[in-house]
């Protein structure tokens, strides 16, 4: 079980080159389940509404077309958060490593930061 962070999952969606090979047949193999956290669509608003980021996408429409599976935040994902160290100040980062330490998923991401909690990476 995957979940993507926000810039592998903009990254599928607009530039899939920028990932690595391998990420990119893990994310297409319809044998893997790949979830996207609702931590996603919270940052992507955040960004677009402070005009970080463009976004044209309908979300719940790419996350069908693309067979992910959304990933809800719920409270044992809020209440895990303060058990993480601070490796990371980013509150979304954050969640999403909640969400991979509690839910035994392996985390899709680039960012240096991630693996000094533990959990489980996937070099996009």
């Amino acid at each position: 079980m995957y979940s993507l962070d926000t810039h592998t999952f903009l990254w599928w969606l607009d530039t899939p080159e920028q990932l690595k090979p391998a990420t990119r047949e893990i994310i297409e193999d319809p044998t893997n389940l790949i979830y996207v956290s609702a931590a996603v669509s919270w940052e992507i608003t955040v960004k677009r509404a402070l005009k970080k980021l463009s976004f044209e996408h309908d979300f719940e429409a790419v996350i069908a077309l693309n067979n992910f599976l959304p990933l809800p935040i719920t409270v044992h994902h809020t209440l895990a958060l303060d058990k993480l160290p601070n490796h990371h100040r980013d509150p979304f980062d954050r969640i999403l490593v909640a969400q991979a330490l509690s839910g035994g998923f392996t985390l899709v991401t680039r960012d240096p930061d991630i693996p000094k909690y533990g959990v489980p990476v996937l070099a996009a």
